[in-house]
C-alpha cells in the first residue's frame, strides 16, 4: 500500500543538540501517522517517514549507545 504525504506546509525543527555547522537532521511534527525526517543540508531533497513506534525505538537505541559513537 502506498501513501502520499504533502510535506510542503510541514514545520521542520532541528535538535537542540545541533551545532551551527548544519550537519544534522530535521523532523516535522504534526503529520498524521508518521514522523518525517530530512537532511538539513538538503531541505528540498527526500524525506524519510517513520512510524511513531519505529522512531521511538531508534531514539531509545541511540540513548543506550546501540549504534556506537559518532565520528
Amino acid at each position: 500500500m502506498t501513501h502520499t504525504f504533502d510535506l510542503s506546509a510541514a514545520s521542520w525543527r532541528k535538535s537542540t543538540y545541533s551545532g551551527g555547522d548544519n550537519e544534522c537532521i530535521e523532523v516535522a511534527d504534526g503529520v498524521a501517522g508518521v514522523l518525517p525526517v530530512r537532511d538539513s543540508k538538503d531541505p528540498l531533497g527526500p524525506s524519510l517517514l517513520f512510524t511513531a513506534e519505529a522512531w521511538a525505538a531508534f531514539v531509545a537505541g541511540v540513548r543506550v549507545g546501540e549504534f556506537g559513537a559518532g565520528e
